[in-house]
């Protein structure tokens, strides 16, 4: 259930609370393969080149940064301008509470209104009961109507054990012979940004 949460563009001075919420994953999960949690200068430094091009979105609870979900370049070539890789972190103690699945369907919104066509996401997947790893992640994309098409064998390696990668995808439109140009984050117009439900 959405508590009262605004969906908006990160901003600078977020990166402290974010990388707050990335460090746990980084320290004592497999679900991303930072071997070593960023400076908040990194994380930051990150955070700005993404959103030179790509939304970068927070979930602002009262002030309180409940999660973010991003997208980033899928392949750097002019050719995939029309796709994206997407990512997701809510705060640990904040799961179950519709946090992840608002943050997408906002960052969803936005990539149509940016002419993004193709969401990809790669994410790690457990080959057994695991300590460091679960399935939720996949789980949860497919309930976001994503789609597995590929595993990436022992791909990645962490906590003294190799890791498979899956590769889901969602078309958020038709493709047609001529596809509208991508239009950058930053260029998005207000009327847009609303249209996706994005607080500016």
């Amino acid at each position: 259930m959405y508590m009262d949460i605004a969906i908006r563009p990160a901003r600078r001075e977020d990166a402290g609370a974010c990388r707050l919420i990335y460090a746990p994953y980084v320290e004592k999960t497999a679900i991303t393969f930072d071997y070593d949690v960023p400076s908040e200068e990194a994380f930051c430094g990150r955070m700005l080149r993404t959103g030179d091009v790509y939304p970068f979105l927070v979930a602002d609870c009262s002030g309180t940064i409940a999660g973010y979900a991003c997208c980033g370049v899928f392949k750097d070539r002019r050719a995939y301008d029309w796709s994206a890789e997407v990512t997701v972190y809510v705060r640990q103690d904040m799961h179950g509470m519709g946090i992840g699945r608002l943050l997408y369907e906002k960052l969803e919104k936005v990539c149509r209104e940016m002419h993004l066509l193709n969401l990809n996401a790669c994410i790690a997947k457990p080959k057994g009961d695991d300590p460091y790893l679960t399935d939720a992640s996949e789980r949860f994309h497919a309930r976001m109507g994503y789609r597995q098409v590929g595993i990436f064998h022992d791909s990645g390696y962490k906590f003294g054990r190799w890791y498979d990668m899956v590769w889901m995808e969602k078309m958020l439109d038709d493709h047609p012979e001529k596809p509208e140009e991508i239009i950058k984050f930053p260029d998005l117009s207000e009327e847009a940004l609303r249209r996706a439900g994005v607080r500016i």
